[in-house]
């Protein structure tokens, strides 16, 4: 298990390096950070020439490149156009995204493996078929159109939540867009846990454990279930970056200050550092995730083993 663990660290240099860089360049050539400086105003030759030149955008692409990874090695994001530093706005966003996330991932997990997995048992039978179409009408409908629905009945029409989420984001604050969040993914991981446990259930395994005499909830928990969960996991464990990274639209829906917000305000404002700061955190976090996942496989079947 070690020198697994240690082949796949080392094979995330490479991916690391190059998503980086590819972000780096989408960046730094596709945009010009010192439009976004200078705001509706244009700069004047002399003052963009000044600017280009503190900000080492007069160097060749590679040579900016080489040196924002030696600043990122020691901690150093960049600092942002109002002066602030990159590592200071991802104090304050990353710990929001964060509990966010959280609460989405337990949405998919309790609500979306539950589902799957009474549907999974009774396929074919009515509650199955109204699962299925539920699940359908989720992903079918853009995220921004299910929480501007839900911001305007449970917030503005019924007053059961705050419309807006508060700067320092407390965890109730965060549910109902913590739902938003997770709709889609949720749907895809009840349909998915549901055709696991439906192809399982059918396997040789299953129709021992049930020969044997075992109670129908061990067979389920501890046969079926275990055994199902790998495919889910996968999802789930991809799904953690894909929600960090994709909360843009969840977060100005709500008002929340994290990493969607910050991504966001960035981009409008051609703020180099700051983009390629948050998003290269994001791909430590997408990598971090998915070694996560290859060492659950082992836990979830005891077949699997990393030499």
């Amino acid at each position: 298990m070690g020198r697994y663990v240690i082949r796949r660290l080392l094979q995330m240099i490479p991916v690391f390096v190059g998503a980086t860089l590819l972000i780096f360049l989408m960046v730094n050539v596709m945009g010009d950070p010192v439009a976004g400086l200078c705001g509706e105003r244009r700069c004047d030759p002399a003052t963009a020439a000044r600017l280009r030149s503190e900000l080492g955008l007069d160097k060749p692409v590679w040579q900016q490149y080489a040196t924002y990874m030696g600043h990122v090695f020691t901690g150093d994001f960049g600092t942002a156009f109002n002066g602030q530093k990159v590592t200071e706005l991802m104090g304050g966003a990353f710990p929001v995204t964060i509990r966010l996330t959280l609460v989405a991932i337990v949405f998919e997990i309790v609500i979306g493996i539950s589902l799957g997995v009474v549907t999974g048992l009774r396929r074919g039978r009515p509650v199955d078929t109204a699962v299925l179409v539920l699940t359908l009408v989720v992903i079918s409908v853009p995220t921004f159109v299910t929480g501007l629905l839900l911001q305007l009945l449970l917030g503005v029409q019924w007053g059961v939540i705050r419309p807006s989420v508060p700067p320092e984001a407390p965890i109730d604050s965060l549910i109902v867009p913590g739902l938003v969040l997770a709709s889609v993914s949720l749907a895809y991981v009840t349909r998915l846990t549901r055709t696991s446990i439906a192809e399982n259930s059918r396997a040789d395994y299953v129709r021992t454990a049930v020969a044997k005499g075992l109670p129908r909830r061990r067979v389920v928990v501890r046969h079926l279930l275990r055994n199902s969960l790998i495919p889910v996991v996968t999802f789930i464990g991809t799904d953690i970056g894909a929600l960090m990274g994709g909360a843009i639209v969840t977060e100005r829906i709500f008002n929340i200050h994290g990493v969607g917000y910050q991504l966001y305000q960035g981009i409008l404002r051609q703020n180099s550092q700051t983009v390629v700061g948050f998003v290269t955190v994001l791909v430590l976090v997408f990598l971090a995730a998915n070694l996560i996942v290859d060492l659950l496989y082992a836990v979830l079947d005891p077949r699997i083993r990393y030499a």
